[in-house]
């Protein structure tokens, strides 16, 4: 009889199985079939594929339902048979593990992309997600295993909807590319910090890279996260040889990484695409082999709070966390007005201002009377994480607008706030432990704020026992004793200052403070702000909320790091002082002078918000149409794709700076008064015959239609007869053929093969998962492109077109 699996990987190894998909896909030929479908049609082969991996070793079997979920299997027109696909892949699967092996229930992505990078909100992510993990739940799987996701917000769904069907084990896998991040922009370490906050049970790497890559990859993690790792790797990257897509890596290979994942302290380990039995037996019996595996205690015991691409650290000797403060329309007339009619522009102004003058996370308090809060909320987080990459402080008095503000956030945020008022106490701390979050405690409760700093200390203790009894991690919970103004009080100032070091004396948690309310109503508020946070800093405060653009509060945090040990070596201390770092402040403060930098930097920021009315302004100053869009708008995109081919941004940004340009391309068509630009040429998209998958074919032609080409998108599983025939119909200039399976990368080569004899005169650009620069060459592709930034590049390069 198994044992409980949790507590089995504190002693032990696991072995999970290998690949179930290549293996399907060996066994049959035909283009085009629903994995999952197989099931109910020919439940024998799921049976067959399960008991080789019992017979390898395997000690959990995974089951046939990765994308068993509505919007999935709605490509094959079975969204109503999302409980019976489940129900019975759990049932096969428990059929040949009996009560010997685990069976974990496999859950993959929506193939859509989440708001604000595509059309699905947050909950109906959970919803879709829920309904799938209902079905194999009553089906009666041991283990829930979230595999092969690119977006840390859908992982995050997915977890979320577990948690409200079942307590089994999570298991929350992310699929990473060579440069060590996720398709947009997540690290391993935000990806391990985020999935452990938000309930997995255990986190790790699954698909795109071979054992090399995952092992990299797992390193990372294994810095940031207490939870266990799971590595479940390719055989290698996939390579055609002799016309035949293969995966290099042998068994023997796999089982000699098995002992560096050991070793490293990984305690599942299983097998992605292209993993066999064979692979399975040598990770087997290398576990078997081991007499003793390392004991891995390992607790992560300081607050990690992440955007989708960025993570901070409060707390311990990491020095001061600066929080932006002036994403809040309270005492801000000119904002709340701009709020009122619907212009969020500011916003994003703010939050790349903020970001560029050196602040770490961003407070977002949306807190307008006689508006929606909740909707704004959203909107405002929304903006805020396609703008920069800093993690985001959720300001709210009401816990359903702090919930509406978790619920769009990227990565992992701070509540700001809970007291030790019952109700919040009630209300607040079990949205935290819902989505993931850290938690603000201001030491006040029914009574108000206390006089003393004994009294603030008692309502931090309260409220701290009160979160971690509810499932909040003690290293989440961050203690503001409320800095009051000296001009009401001249004593409390100092109980605040004494608060401080008693909490962290007696709590061992974070502080922060919000360093303004001290100066309220009195002159010269910024000579009395920095001294306070001077102050504040020598007691032991590791965060504080504050105008970024305050020189002297910014230039105290640096110093006060310094002097108080926080900054070894002086390197922040001088950065902060550098040339250059002082020349890129005073860029960032100034106002460009000509409206084509304005737009320019506009579309780099994303700014759809403003774009119109930058747009306007041009027309105003006699600007044509064409020299608006071939001058000013397509130069932003171009500078977005260097940008990116740097690292200096990620796919989030890219798709924000795009939507930006289609807002304002379509404002031009209505000035243009009937007249067409001409594009500047035809580009035929399509995924090929078998192939299901088209999220980054439709990031591609979002791209190529912003920078003036016209798309004819033909979807996805498109034959190459019909591919020929629009290529012929439509005149095109470039087919661009998208591949994510190797059982699909052949097809190119016979549309390829196709268009070459019937002597159309148009070029070929490939790309997807699988698809390499060498497999574009030997199917005689005129372009590979790796991503969908390089796919707008390799045409202009086709069609002789020089960037502006």
């Amino acid at each position: 009889m198994k044992l409980n699996f949790l507590e089995e990987i504190k002693r032990n190894v696991v072995v999970f199985d290998g690949a179930m998909g290549t293996m399907l896909q060996e066994r049959i030929q035909r283009k085009g079939f629903c994995p999952e479908e197989i099931n109910i049609t020919e439940p024998g082969l799921v049976k067959e594929i399960h008991a080789s991996y019992k017979d390898a070793g395997a000690m959990a079997l995974t089951t046939n339902t990765f994308g068993a979920n509505r919007v999935k299997l709605e490509d094959y027109g079975l969204q109503d048979r999302v409980f019976d696909l489940n129900f019975y892949g759990v049932k096969i699967a428990r059929e040949i593990a009996g009560d010997d092996l685990w069976v974990a229930a496999s859950i993959g992505p929506t193939g859509k992309l989440i708001e604000p990078l595509g059309p699905l909100s947050f909950d109906e992510a959970v919803d879709v997600f829920k309904e799938q993990a209902r079905a194999l739940e009553e089906a009666g799987c041991d283990i829930f295993k979230i595999e092969t996701m690119m977006d840390i917000k859908e992982a995050k769904a997915a977890i979320v909807a577990i948690k409200e069907v079942s307590r089994k084990p999570i298991i929350a896998l992310m699929t990473f590319e060579k440069n060590e991040r996720t398709v947009f922009g997540t690290t391993p370490e935000v990806a391990g910090i985020v999935l452990e906050s938000a309930g997995a049970d255990v986190v790790g790497a699954n698909c795109s890279l071979g054992v090399e890559g995952i092992y990299n990859v797992l390193q990372r993690m294994f810095a940031v996260t207490s939870l266990p790792l799971m590595a479940q790797p390719n055989a290698g990257i996939p390579e055609t040889r002799n016309g035949v897509s293969i995966f290099p890596d042998p068994p023997d290979k796999v089982g000699e990484y098995t002992e560096k994942f050991i070793d490293m302290g990984v305690k599942v380990i299983g097998g992605c695409c292209g993993t066999t039995p064979k692979h399975i037996r040598r990770i087997r019996e290398r576990v078997s082999a081991r007499s003793e595996y390392p004991l891995i205690i390992k607790k992560i015991d300081i607050c990690r709070l992440a955007s989708r691409s960025k993570y901070v650290i409060v707390g311990g000797n990491s020095g001061i966390v600066i929080i932006g403060e002036r994403i809040n329309p309270s005492g801000r007339k000119a904002l709340m007005e701009e709020l009122r009619k619907g212009n969020f522009s500011t916003i994003i102004e703010e939050a790349r201002g903020q970001a560029g003058s050196g602040a770490h996370m961003l407070d977002i308090n949306m807190g307008i009377p006689m508006i929606s809060e909740r909707e704004y909320m959203k909107k405002a987080v929304l903006l805020v994480n396609s703008s920069v990459d800093l993690p985001v402080v959720i300001d709210s008095p009401n816990p359903d607008v702090m919930e509406e503000g978790v619920k769009a956030c990227d990565g992992k945020p701070l509540l700001n706030s809970v007291t030790g008022e019952e109700r919040k106490l009630e209300t607040v701390i079990p949205v935290a432990k819902k989505y993931g979050g850290a938690l603000i405690g201001l030491t006040l409760d029914d009574k108000g704020v206390p006089s003393t700093a004994e009294e603030r200390l008692r309502i931090a203790e309260k409220i701290f026992e009160r979160a971690v009894s509810m499932g909040v991690s003690p290293y989440d919970i961050i203690i503001d004793p409320l800095c009051l103004t000296v001009s009401a009080d001249p004593l409390q100032p100092v109980e605040t200052l004494k608060a401080i070091r008693l909490i962290k004396e007696k709590l061992g948690v974070p502080t922060i403070l919000g360093i303004s309310n001290v100066s309220f109503g009195l002159p010269k508020r910024g000579v009395i702000n920095a001294v306070y946070l001077c102050m504040a800093i020598s007691m032991g405060l590791d965060a504080a909320i504050l105008n970024p653009y305050d020189e002297n509060l910014m230039n105290s945090v640096f110093a006060g790091d310094l002097l108080m040990g926080r900054d070894p070596g002086a390197e922040r201390y001088i950065k902060r002082f550098s040339r250059e770092t002082a020349d890129e402040r005073r860029v960032m403060h100034g106002e460009p002078l000509d409206i084509k930098t304005r737009i320019i930097r506009c579309v780099i920021e994303g700014n759809k918000e403003q774009i119109i009315s930058l747009v306007d302004k041009a027309i105003d100053e006699g600007n044509d149409v064409m020299e608006i869009s071939n001058n000013m708008l397509i130069p932003g995109l171009t500078e977005i794709g260097k940008r990116f081919e740097k690292n200096l941004i990620f796919l989030p940004q890219v798709m924000a700076s795009a939507e930006t340009v289609k807002v304002a391309f379509d404002y031009l068509k209505g000035k243009m008064g009937g007249r067409k630009g001409k594009a500047i040429g035809k580009v035929l998209l399509a995924t090929v015959e078998g192939d299901v998958h088209d999220i980054g074919k439709n990031i591609v032609g979002t791209l190529l239609e912003n920078h003036g080409f016209e798309v004819i998108d033909l979807g996805k599983n498109v034959p190459s007869k019909r591919i020929l025939e629009e290529a012929i119909k439509n005149r095109v200039d470039i087919v661009g053929l998208s591949a994510l399976m190797t059982t699909t990368m052949m097809e190119m080569k016979n549309c390829i093969n196709m268009l070459r004899e019937k002597g159309i005169k148009c070029m070929t650009v490939v790309g997807g998962a699988v698809i390499t620069e060498e497999f574009a060459r030997q199917i005689g592709a005129d372009a590979y492109a790796k991503d969908a930034v390089e796919a707008v590049a390799k045409v202009k390069e086709l069609l002789g077109i020089k960037e502006s």
